[in-house]
């Protein structure tokens, strides 16, 4: 008989959980018109292209390499 008293919080905590998750994932896709506003240039990981051309041209002096900022060694050899 207790054990079945015991349960009760159980099964009501799990229910909240699970309310509360299934409440986490209810949403609406982005519309289309929508998408515009997430894609401003603000929105990016560069920001402005002409600072990022800037910071690029720094960086390529300070190593004395050119094309280091992507993938794969840094123009020094040591891939």
């Amino acid at each position: 008989m207790k054990e079945h008293i015991l349960l009760k919080p159980v099964h009501a905590f799990l229910l909240m959980v699970i309310l509360a998750l299934s409440g986490c994932s209810i949403g609406q896709a982005v519309q289309p018109w929508e998408k515009e506003t997430l894609a401003r240039h603000e929105m990016t990981f560069e920001g402005d292209p002409l600072e990022t051309k800037y910071d690029e041209h720094i960086y390529s002096s300070k190593e004395g390499a050119s094309g280091g900022a992507g993938v794969g060694g840094g123009g020094c050899g040591c891939n």
